[in-house]
C-alpha cells in the first residue's frame, strides 16, 4: 500500500494530527475551572497536535503543514454540518437513551465557537509553521527545542486569545476580565505542556529518522 516508510509515517502523523484538533473542537465549548481561573476543555488534546505539528514541520517541510492544516479545517467543518444535521433529526421517542435536550447541550454549539474554532485553528497553525522554519533556517538541524517550542509559544498566544475572543466574549457569554484570565490560563497550560514535551520531540525525531533511513 506504502511505497516507503516515510509515506507511512506521514499517514500516521496526519492521522494523530486531524483526530486530535477534531476531537479538541468538538469538545471546546464545555469551559473547566481551575482555581480561580477557567479555561476550554478542549486545551486537552493539543498537547498531541503540538508534537505531530512539529514532527510535520521538520521531516515534510512548511507546504505539508499547510496543506494538512486546510484539509483539517474542512474536515472540522465537515463535522459541525454532520452535528447540525444530527441536531435536526428528532430523537426515537421513549427508545432513544439520548434526548434531543441531552444531545443539544452537549453537540449544539453555537456559530462563534465554531467560527471562532477554525479561524483560531488555521491562523495558529499557519504561524506555527512559518515560525518554525524561520528558526530551522536560522539554526540548520540544531537546537530541535528552539523552533518546536519557540513556534508552539507564539502561535498558541494567537490561538488561546481567538477562539474565545470570537467564541465567546464578542457575542457577550463572558466578561472582558474573564477572557484575558481565561485566555491567559489556557495559554499557560500550553506553554506548561509544550515545554515538557520537549523529550517527546526528541524521541519523536529519533525514531522518524531510524525508521526514513531504512527506505
Amino acid at each position: 500500500m506504502f511505497k516507503t516508510k516515510r509515506e507511512l509515517i506521514f499517514v500516521i502523523l496526519a492521522g494523530i494530527f486531524i483526530t486530535n484538533a477534531v476531537v479538541a473542537e468538538l469538545i471546546g465549548g464545555k469551559l473547566i475551572q481551575i482555581g480561580p481561573f477557567v479555561m476550554s476543555i478542549g486545551i486537552l488534546p493539543w498537547p498531541i497536535v503540538f508534537i505531530t505539528t512539529d514532527l510535520i514541520n521538520e521531516y515534510f517541510g512548511e507546504k505539508g503543514v499547510r496543506k494538512l492544516s486546510f484539509i483539517t479545517a474542512c474536515l472540522i467543518t465537515y463535522a459541525f454540518i454532520v452535528l447540525l444535521f444530527a441536531i435536526a433529526i428528532p430523537a426515537a421517542k421513549g427508545i432513544s437513551p439520548v434526548s434531543d435536550n441531552q444531545f443539544q447541550a452537549v453537540f449544539g454549539q453555537s456559530m462563534w465557537i465554531i467560527a471562532g474554532s477554525i479561524i483560531a485553528f488555521l491562523i495558529s497553525q499557519l504561524i506555527d509553521s512559518a515560525l518554525f522554519h524561520f528558526f530551522k533556517n536560522k539554526t540548520g538541524n540544531k537546537m530541535i527545542w528552539l523552533r518546536s517550542t519557540g513556534s508552539t509559544v507564539i502561535s498558541q498566544l494567537f490561538d488561546s486569545f481567538i477562539v474565545l475572543g470570537i467564541a465567546f466574549w464578542l457575542p457577550g457569554k463572558i466578561n472582558f476580565e474573564t477572557f484575558i484570565t481565561s485566555a491567559l490560563t489556557g495559554y499557560t497550560f500550553k506553554l506548561i505542556i509544550a515545554i515538557a514535551l520537549t523529550p517527546l520531540i526528541y524521541l519523536g525525531h529519533d525514531i522518524i529518522k531510524k525508521h526514513i533511513s531504512e527506505d
